[in-house]
């Protein structure tokens, strides 16, 4: 990991760039899938998990026998820490809950906001080398809670053609309604596009490389929405001179693990907790088996010496993590200044490992600088709200002059003549009476 010491605030940018790629690159491979797809269906399906995957696939489709043959699979303790994890995500996000309320704006006018499930929703679940069971819970979760009727899961399918036990146990556990064996580009086009075995989604979510993430862009600006851009996974450490070491190590390495693409970064103010992480980053990293792995992303990976605490906020707040762990004495303070991060992490016992798999709040999280616009995943994704109005004669008579006004002034006088038109009944009315 390279070493900056205090760095002018004039390099922060170019300092904290994440790892490119060349996205036009990726668009030429990905978007002739996603035609494919579209055009051919299962075939093209079929074809591209063969060519991608190297997998030979008889059908798409996920049974209930394989379903059923997965829990008996899954180890007992694993079953049960699933379980718990499900209790506590379940509560968290069944606290996002908001109810209606009626407004009276003036006398006779009342209007209100009524959150109405997405009808059909798509989970993309990354298998190949990690298979993510646990962003099952964070996706599925959520879309039962909100009441969406169809829920669509696709993950790519070992070489032998079937699904991780986990994520199978997973998605039953949590009602997903269907499972299909399919990853990458063509899992995306066909939740965007469907096909014969795989049903049109109306909005997609889910975490992948950069090949998924692009498939996800592009089919968003068609008739189809997705949860946000999601790239390779991320970590800033914030940490004083107090931070214990072997944990700061442990941190870093946790998200270094992800993917050779992923970034961590530690900011601290101290010079001697630098030279005491490294030592310790070497030393965990030799025992992890993902070490290679580990390896490549921490070459892009920085720890960074600042002035003090309020620099450190400002290069956060800049650099905008996915994740965020404060490691200091006044953690729960600095907290409190963060303003772009997806989720943050307070104090020395709370790990960003506890809200990847089980503290209750969400893991799918704006990365690449998104958090600066994006929130994490919640219940709120899996809701469109629809708003609604009833207006009385008397709130007509009320606000109906000025809506002429206003359309007049605009010339839109059709919508001046749907206001006029009512308020000359209205008054014929009470000449009548």
């Amino acid at each position: 990991m390279k070493i900056i010491r205090f760095p002018h605030k004039k390099t922060w940018t170019e300092l904290i760039k994440r790892p490119v790629f060349d996205s036009r690159s990726v668009d030429k491979t990905v978007i002739p899938v996603l035609e494919a797809v579209k055009h051919q269906g299962d075939r093209a399906v079929l074809e591209y998990t063969r060519q991608f995957d190297d997998t030979e696939l008889d059908s798409l489709v996920v049974d209930e026998n394989e379903i059923v043959q997965a829990e008996k699979e899954t180890d007992g303790e694993l079953r049960k820490s699933i379980e718990l994890a499900i209790r506590n995500i379940e509560k968290f996000h069944g606290s996002q809950k908001t109810g209606v309320e009626k407004i009276e704006i003036m006398p006779g006018v009342v209007c209100w906001q009524k959150p109405v499930p997405i009808e059909k929703v798509g989970l993309y679940i990354p298998g190949g080398s990690a298979p993510l069971f646990s962003t099952v819970l964070m996706l599925a979760i959520p879309a039962r809670i909100a009441g969406c009727s169809e829920v669509v899961l696709c993950t790519p399918p070992g070489k032998d053609g079937r699904v991780h036990p986990a994520i199978l146990f997973a998605a039953k556990a949590t009602g997903v309604t269907r499972i299909f064996r399919v990853g990458g580009v063509q899992a995306i086009a066909a939740m965007a596009y469907g096909t014969a075995s795989i049903p049109k989604v109306y909005k997609i979510f889910g975490p992948g490389n950069q090949y998924v993430t692009a498939a996800k862009q592009l089919v968003s600006r068609e008739n189809v929405a997705i949860d946000m851009p999601a790239g390779p996974s991320e970590l800033a450490v914030m940490a004083d001179g107090r931070a214990d070491p072997s944990f700061v190590a442990s941190d870093l390495l946790s998200q270094a693990e992800h993917g050779a693409d992923s970034q961590v970064l530690l900011i601290t103010s101290s010079p001697g907790l630098i030279d005491r992480v490294i030592p310790e980053i070497n030393r965990q990293m030799e025992l992890l088996p993902r070490k290679d792995i580990a390896r490549k992303s921490l070459e892009h990976s920085r720890l960074i010496l600042m002035r003090n605490s309020r620099e450190m906020v400002g290069l956060v707040n800049e650099y905008a993590p996915e994740h965020l762990i404060i490691s200091t004495a006044d953690a729960a303070s600095l907290a409190e200044h963060i303003v772009n991060a997806g989720s943050v992490f307070i104090g020395d016992y709370t790990p960003e490992s506890a809200g990847d798999y089980l503290s209750g709040t969400n893991h799918t999280l704006p990365t690449n600088g998104y958090a600066r616009m994006y929130n994490g995943v919640n219940l709120d994704d899996f809701v469109k709200k629809i708003t609604f109005q009833h207006i009385t004669h008397e709130g007509l008579a009320k606000i109906g002059p000025a809506i002429m006004k206003m359309a007049a002034t605009e010339k839109l006088n059709a919508h001046r003549n749907a206001v006029g038109l009512r308020l000359k009944g209205l008054l014929k009315n009470d000449a009548n009476v």
